[in-house]
């Protein structure tokens, strides 16, 4: 056991730093644009941002539920997020909370905040030693920031954005999603061949609307991806289940109508029918042929809409116990020789 021992301090030995990869480069630095808004309509504090560097949700966007949202980018503090929304919960104007966390950061001159309170009151920073192009604008419940721009036009997308939304009645993450498109459609971060990032996150106060404990609602970081922005957008209408974001059709075609010879043959659809007669819905996914499908999935132990799958479900497990079915009860070959001719090239 001696030479295990001895291993042990050399591993110790070495310095931790050594487990940082060179390529990580100097701390944080997220020269980008964001918005920072509240909806006092609904109590929603939320941030959007994007950038050319990998990443930037775990650093750049910090909300609070009931409280407001910060936004701290440049030379990135991320200690500004927690440190500000601490401040205006206790009942700190956002400008004094500021001023405060401003007065003790000797790295001031690099860094961009934006904080708004839920009550729309609002408070920004745009250091000296920020690149071009750096600035800041707000407006009725938002603030708005970048730095390392095209120029100030991004800026004023954003801006004209989110204020058009402001009767619509939308969540605050779709519209910040929105805004944070019109700002990159305007030019966005003035570099290119980098790699992107956008994140959003909102958190909603009301009870019932979120199941975590802080009260987040949406929270997406698209860590990396070529369009960032638009892969946000796609994200949040899946998962919010937004009309278009999936194609809506009934299913017809010959498989559906091999389909229904495999379920008739088993038993599960018009069993009443000696054999299987082709009518006009044939090639058409009824509600009829789904429920056939249900009860076969049933009968074989699979899990059915009950338990959450979706109605009508044929993927390759349903279709591997189809088939097998059909062995089991020597109807198999039969079966095939029907469907022979419907699966045929004639192309």
């Amino acid at each position: 056991m001696r030479p295990i021992h001895l291993c042990v301090p050399l591993l110790l030995a070495t310095p931790l730093t050594a487990q940082e990869p060179a390529a990580w480069g100097d701390p944080l630095r997220f020269s980008t644009f964001s918005i920072a808004a509240v909806d006092p309509s609904t109590g929603e504090t939320g941030v959007a941002v994007t950038t050319r560097v990998a990443c930037v949700g775990n650093a750049v966007p910090h909300v609070r539920a009931g409280v407001g949202a910060v936004a701290t980018q440049a030379f990135t503090r991320v200690e500004y997020g927690p440190e500000l929304l601490g401040l205006l919960a206790r009942g700190v104007a956002p400008a004094e909370a500021l001023r405060q966390t401003l007065a003790a950061d000797t790295l001031a001159a690099q860094r961009q905040v934006g904080v708004i309170a839920l009550n729309g009151a609002s408070a920004q920073h745009t250091g000296t030693g920020n690149s071009p192009w750096a600035g800041n604008r707000a407006g009725r419940n938002y603030v708005t920031q970048g730095n390392l721009l095209v120029g100030p036009e991004v800026l004023a997308a954003v801006a004209r954005s989110f204020e058009a939304t402001e009767p619509s009645g939308r969540h605050l993450a779709d519209r910040l999603i929105e805004a944070l498109a019109a700002g990159h459609a305007a030019g966005g971060d003035a570099r290119k061949g980098r790699a992107q990032s956008a994140a959003v996150i909102v958190a909603d106060p009301r009870p019932g609307r979120s199941r975590r404990p802080d009260q987040v609602t949406a929270d997406i970081n698209v860590c990396e991806h070529a369009e960032p922005v638009a892969e946000l957008r796609r994200i949040y209408n899946t998962i919010s289940e937004t009309l278009g974001f999936r194609t809506l059709q009934q299913f017809t075609g010959s498989d559906v109508w091999q389909l229904k010879l495999i379920l008739h043959a088993l038993g599960h659809y018009r069993p009443a029918q000696p054999e299987l007669a082709r009518d006009s819905t044939a090639n058409v996914y009824t509600q009829e042929a789904v429920s056939a499908v249900d009860a076969f999935r049933r009968a074989e132990g699979l899990t059915g809409p009950a338990q959450g799958s979706p109605p009508g479900l044929v993927d390759a497990e349903t279709l591997q116990r189809l088939w097998a079915a059909l062995e089991r009860t020597g109807k198999a070959d039969a079966v095939r020789r029907r469907i022979r001719d419907l699966t045929a090239v004639r192309r």
